[in-house]
């Protein structure tokens, strides 16, 4: 973090520290989380009220980039602020801690200053939904309480079946309308959530809220369910032989989720709807949780930060999962309503990454970030969301011994994979080509951008 950026964020911290007490925070997560599934970024029928209303309090991030796409490796990479080949959680498997052991992190930075520092739901990597209610992961020097709500996931009572049955527990498409919401994680971390503010609202807190939804499985009450009629779903379809194009790797990357994971059109409008449901049902979980900051008239004095850990695919190129490299899985929702910022109710489109939250969180509550932080604060952008962040947004994902790394630029998305003996690229131009259809990797025309972009990745 420079000292103008700390700068500009220490200023808007000023007004709460003149009112006596330090900002408190409100950090919600999402999983697998869409940013083209909101109503705020422009979906036709998802009803996303609540994440709606802080876009229109906050700054809304049109162009924002996890790290690495997939769970652990993003979120410990956000959580520390540090880049995944720093923090070398490269998979879902390993804690953070057995490389880095003196990180501190984003709560951890909060529970050094005096805060309560609370934990609840799926914050650091919870296998989903293996081991939704667990707290393996969840990193005990980072939080003052540490909460994991329980979940009965696809066990849930009610109308289920598994859509791609050639798929199990944490990759299938599995659907259960079920008829009561207190069987699920989201809903429990909810009304822990609001405990816990209650109890705490005479204090400065950190609230870490971890929803599991809409990971699958996709399991949400029934009358979510019927918010989508599927006459009125539309799956993705992109032009023939999109995918002609795509290096050989691509595919292989995602195993056997591609290929839309072998569900009809009718699979597919069925999994839409469900997905859609648990973004509805998720949403109505936070929206009693900023009720109660209403409530308790916290709103004025909390800086709350919406996001997701990665992107989703819903059908785009026939993917139906993260762990690519493209726009769909690299692109998150990022929100952040911040008391006193100029720039609220506006989108922006300055190019922002993940690691960025950590250093802007910090210093929106006028606390200094630890100096080996990988990202860059964007309070500036809270102020003035039309003006720049940074050119370039990295994201990487590693399969084994296959390595990827994407660039995103103000108009390309340039992809690099390599193993061995083996190079492999794509370029995207946004300006004519938002989906990226079509891969100008080779093209003549394009042999400057493309030099160009090798360099940006270091090749």
């Amino acid at each position: 973090m420079n000292r103008r950026s700390f700068l500009t964020a220490a200023a808007g911290a000023a007004a709460s520290a003149a009112a006596g007490r330090p900002m408190n925070v409100l950090f919600v997560v999402s999983d697998d989380l869409s940013p083209t599934a909101l109503g705020c970024y422009g979906h036709p029928i998802v009803r996303s009220p609540n994440i709606d209303s802080l876009a229109r309090t906050g700054t809304r991030f049109d162009r924002a980039y996890c790290q690495y796409a997939l769970c652990a490796p993003s979120r410990a990479s956000f959580l520390t602020g540090l880049r995944p080949n720093t923090t070398r959680v490269l998979t879902n498997g390993p804690d953070f801690r057995e490389f880095i052991p003196n990180a501190v992190t984003m709560p951890q930075l909060f529970k050094n200053n005096g805060y309560q520092v609370i934990r609840e739901g799926k914050m650091f990597h919870m296998g989903v939904p293996t081991t939704v209610g667990t707290d393996r992961w969840q990193d005990a020097a980072s939080w003052t309480h540490n909460g994991s709500p329980q979940g009965k996931e696809h066990h849930s009572r009610g109308e289920g079946r598994n859509l791609t049955p050639k798929h199990l527990e944490g990759r299938a498409m599995n659907v259960v309308k079920t008829p009561d919401a207190a069987e699920q994680a989201d809903f429990d971390a909810a009304n822990r959530a609001i405990a816990h503010i209650e109890k705490h609202r005479d204090v400065p807190f950190f609230l870490g809220l971890g929803f599991v939804r809409p990971h699958v499985p996709l399991v949400a009450p029934g009358k979510y369910f019927d918010m989508y009629p599927l006459a009125r779903i539309k799956p993705f379809a992109g032009p023939p032989g999109d995918n002609d194009d795509i290096p050989e790797i691509v595919p292989r990357t995602l195993g056997d989720t591609a290929g839309n994971m072998g569900m009809d059109q009718d699979r597919q409008r069925e999994a839409l709807r469900a997905y859609y449901a648990c973004i509805s049902f998720m949403d109505d979980q936070l929206g009693r949780v900023l009720e109660t900051l209403r409530r308790l008239h916290l709103r004025g004095n909390t800086v709350i930060v919406f996001q997701s850990d990665h992107g989703w695919h819903l059908g785009e190129h026939g993917f139906w999962q993260k762990r690519s490299l493209m726009e769909e899985s690299a692109r998150v929702p990022l929100i952040i309503s911040a008391p006193g910022r100029r720039g609220r109710g506006r989108a922006s489109r300055a190019i922002a990454e993940l690691v960025d939250v950590y250093p802007t969180v910090a210093g929106l509550c006028g606390l200094t970030p630890p100096r080996n932080l990988e990202g860059k604060s964007l309070a500036a952008v809270l102020d003035d969301p039309s003006r720049e962040h940074k050119a370039t947004a990295h994201t990487q994902l590693d399969v084994g011994s296959t390595h990827g790394r994407a660039v995103r630029t103000e108009h390309f998305r340039y992809i690099r994979w390599t193993w061995a003996g083996g190079v492999a690229e794509e370029l995207y131009d946004h300006r004519r080509d938002p989906h990226e259809f079509t891969n100008l990797a080779g093209k003549p025309e394009f042999e400057k951008e493309l030099a160009r972009h090798r360099r940006l990745v270091g090749a």
